[in-house]
């Protein structure tokens, strides 16, 4: 694995990688005694300020979907079968739990789980204490109604490695709970089929009304591309390289033509930035909660309804041509119309503008600072229309992104920084209905090596998103995600374990308001100090 050379740990892991739960701390509440001078061989088990996530209070039944120990990159296999005491397949909820154990030393890894080819979970490990931590992992997977309500095949994989030196094994279990839909809780609009993109030919039914495409895209797997936002351009003397620099997209063709865009999210990692201390008790936003990016296709529905095979493919843009960096599965949501066999329209309207991507190298003057500043921008228009049993219903989708980045780093690379911001502004016209998303990511962090080998990261992280639904030109819905990390932490470098004299303190502020948080409001901060919990606290 590539290491980065003021330690060796930059994006130290080796196959990085849901939404996770506000996992309660295993070691009980936070402590009233002060925290430590610094690290010892043990702290708190990872958490974060995530809310848990929402079950009715119906009947559950319980299905154990993997139980396994990963020590190398050999997957579980294994059988699933729909339980049967709470209901036949329209649940009120399905929520996906994995509980973790892990002690010794082991790099942060990723994660997978499909059901019949139908990825369901992506997520990436904490890195341990020699005396072992847990953690658990939550998700509403109700989407996958369709797949869970018949019986599949199960692979889970956590690529691991176990040898003299990384001596943590991984432990999983992972569960379905299924909530009964029953009295005044119904089952919420699921799609009718999900298809894994396990290949880019597929066949849809011809009665698609509405086509959602979801893809877990991770940059992962070694090399640069773990950390493909400080990567510059190949004249540049840094040592991650990519001819046109850290600006990336993901972007979705259906038989060549292309059908959405998106901004990556720029997942750190629990072994990132050169300062695994950062993470070892609160995670960066979505470390352990690989989103998928959600791409809205209805526009392509009518193409896709002769019953003939298509292409949809996934790409990432500014990837280098050749490397390899990147995972990228996907599955297609659909909805059908039931009352009709087959559902015709049109593609009506295409417009793209001029990707637009590019990067600056100014050198260093002596003593100074190389400095490479990027932007990107790109826009993409796509309407259709399809005539369902319904009557006719238009499709407008409209997604715009945009990326500024400014990197920093001194000969030797003692002093490395990032300032950088993407945003992924999306408008989806469906019939009388609007919905916008706005969605921002930050980060804003330096990393320095002084005297004595004195490794210190200071890092901000930023995680937001505003969403409002219209009909008729008024509000009926909106809601504000804003997911908050600061970290500062100092350790020795080059030296064995026990000598590294590490302190940290960190702060996690998960907020969300409106329709998606039970109540409309939740808001809470969790902080550590060398890896005790310091502050716990809840504003709603």
């Amino acid at each position: 694995m590539r290491r980065h050379r003021i330690t060796g740990l930059l994006g130290a892991i080796t196959l990085a990688a849901g939404t996770l739960a506000a996992a309660g701390p295993a070691h009980g509440l936070p402590r009233a005694d002060p925290p430590p001078a610094e690290f010892g061989t043990d702290w708190h088990d990872p958490l974060t300020a995530a809310p848990p996530v929402a079950r009715p209070a119906t009947r559950s039944c319980q299905v154990t979907l993997a139980e396994a120990q990963f020590r190398d990159f050999t997957p579980y296999r294994g059988g699933y079968a729909p339980p049967t005491a709470c209901g036949a397949a329209d649940w009120a909820a399905v929520v996906l739990r994995l509980d973790g154990k892990v002690k010794g030393r082991q790099y942060d890894r990723l994660g997978h789980l499909s059901l019949g080819g139908v990825e369901i979970l992506r997520t990436s490990t904490p890195q341990p204490s020699p005396d072992g931590i847990t953690w658990s992992v939550e998700k509403d997977v109700t989407r996958y109604r369709d797949t869970l309500a018949r019986p599949q095949t199960v692979e889970m994989l956590i690529g691991n490695v176990v040898d003299d030196t990384y001596t943590g094994v991984i432990d999983v279990k992972v569960t379905l709970t299924f909530y009964a839909a029953e009295g005044h809780t119904r089952a919420p609009d699921t799609p009718d089929r999900v298809l894994p993109l396990t290949t880019p030919v597929v066949t849809t039914p011809r009665n698609t009304e509405r086509l959602v495409a979801e893809v877990y895209a991770t940059g992962s797997g070694g090399g640069c591309e773990e950390y493909w936002y400080m990567t510059v351009p190949d004249a540049a003397p840094y040592s991650c390289k990519a001819a046109e620099g850290p600006h990336r997209e993901v972007r979705v063709s259906v038989d060549g033509q292309l059908a959405g865009i998106a901004a990556p999210f720029p997942t750190v990692w629990t072994g990132g930035w050169s300062n695994p201390f950062l993470w070892y008790v609160t995670p960066g936003p979505r470390a352990f909660d690989v989103q998928p990016i959600r791409y809205d296709l209805t526009p392509y529905a009518a193409l896709l309804n002769d019953g003939r095979p298509h292409r949809i493919e996934v790409g990432v843009a500014g990837l280098p041509a050749g490397q390899s960096g990147w995972s990228t599965p996907a599955n297609l949501l659909l909805w059908q119309d039931e009352a009709r066999q087959v559902v015709t329209g049109a593609l009506t309207r295409h417009e793209e503008s001029a990707p637009a991507g590019h990067s600056r190298w100014t050198p260093a003057s002596p003593g100074g600072q190389h400095r490479v500043d990027t932007e990107g921008a790109h826009r993409l228009t796509v309407a259709g229309y399809l005539n369902t049993s319904r009557g006719r219903v238009a499709t407008t989708v409209t997604r715009s992104v945009h990326h500024t980045s400014a990197h920093r780093w001194t000969e030797g690379e003692s002093l490395d920084a990032l300032a950088a911001t993407w945003t992924d502004e999306e408008s989806v016209v469906h019939g009388p209905t609007t919905t916008r998303t706005d969605r921002t990511y930050t980060m804003d962090g330096e990393t320095t090596l002084g005297a004595g080998d004195r490794l210190r990261t200071v890092l901000s992280l930023g995680d937001r998103a505003d969403t409002v639904t219209l009909r008729g030109g008024r509000t009926v819905d909106a809601a504000r995600l804003d997911d908050r990390y600061t970290g500062d932490a100092t350790y020795t470098a080059n030296v064995p374990r026990d000598q590294r004299h590490a302190v940290a303190t960190t702060s996690a502020r998960y907020r969300l308001y409106g329709s998606q948080s039970p109540g409309g409001c939740y808001d809470r901060t969790v902080g550590t100090t060398q890896g005790t919990v310091t502050v716990d606290r809840r504003r709603c």
